[in-house]
């Protein structure tokens, strides 16, 4: 906390302890709450009652600002004469900084016995505005899953090879363990073997047992099925079905076909992502030939 005449600055600072996916949680941050800024969203925060009609309204600007310095973004949400300036701090923490530039924005007085009221007001916002942040979904823990599950996975002594995604290998293995014969009372070697082969292209019966176990490994140690106690059988996880229903889903559902019109050399010409496609194009052409950059 930092004082001086009527002005008083009140901050927070929360370690990350994987530097590397902070980013990424700040500017989702970003991107889900850029109302911030509304009466209602700023009253929230401040704790303080917001009147945009009436005889008496709050005569102030309420707003959410997103500023660029270099490649670090920050986010600043004013509420008359205060404001909360939050940004990713030396790319290890997450700062949030409330300061107070008019205490009677608060009906508090300037005297430093007024201090302790004006601190609470101060720490309070900026322990709401993270309240209020923490209702959005944490994309660190998507980044987290698609890491544990395109990277090698280590588990005590043992290690497995990674199932990196969009590879036919991996798709057609998470599409195997989706098969509903397989997911009532589990699979067996065998089971996963004789749905595997074919998305692959290969018959069964040529795909070794060894070969199945090599897969088999992989699943379980990424914790996307688990054996069943006493038996030879495996089953998914809670885990491994949610991560499998998605992959296939996105690979064939939206990245596939997005990539086809793309790529078709005599697309539909009212094709969505064609469209947007070539608009955005269009618009880095613009800034190209402003800059002076066009060749």
């Amino acid at each position: 906390m930092t004082c001086r005449s009527s002005r008083a600055e009140f901050s927070l600072t929360h370690m990350l302890d994987q530097p590397r996916s902070g980013r990424v949680f700040f500017e989702e941050v970003i991107r889900e709450n850029l109302d911030i800024g509304r009466p209602d969203s700023v009253g929230l925060i401040f704790n303080r009652q917001i009147r945009r009609r009436g005889k008496n309204p709050t005569p102030s600007r309420f707003r959410t600002r997103v500023l660029t310095a270099g490649v670090t973004p920050s986010l600043h949400v004013d509420y008359k004469h205060s404001k909360i300036k939050q940004y990713h701090k030396e790319g290890r923490a997450l700062r949030t900084e409330t300061t107070i530039n008019d205490t009677g924005d608060f009906n508090i007085g300037r005297r430093l016995c007024n201090l302790p009221a004006l601190r609470e007001v101060g720490f309070s916002a900026n322990r709401r505005l993270l309240d209020v942040e923490r209702l959005t979904h944490d994309p660190a823990i998507g980044d987290g899953v698609i890491t544990a599950v395109t990277t090698p996975a280590v588990v005590g002594t043992q290690r497995a090879s990674a199932l990196p995604f969009g590879t036919p290998r991996t798709h057609a293995l998470l599409a195997a363990l989706l098969v509903f014969g397989l997911l009532p009372v589990g699979f067996r070697n065998r089971d996963l073997r004789a749905h595997l082969a074919p998305l692959l292209g290969l018959d069964p019966a040529l795909m070794t047992a060894g070969r199945m176990s090599y897969e088999l490994r992989r699943l379980r140690l990424h914790g996307l099925i688990e054996r069943i106690p006493s038996t030879h059988r495996y089953r998914l996880t809670d885990h491994g079905l949610a991560t499998a229903i998605f992959f296939t889903r996105a690979h064939a559902r939206l990245i596939r076909p997005a990539l086809a019109e793309l790529a078709d050399p005599d697309p539909p010409p009212t094709g969505p992502i064609r469209t947007a496609f070539n608009k955005l194009n269009a618009q880095i052409d613009r800034a190209a030939q402003h800059a002076h950059l066009a060749a």
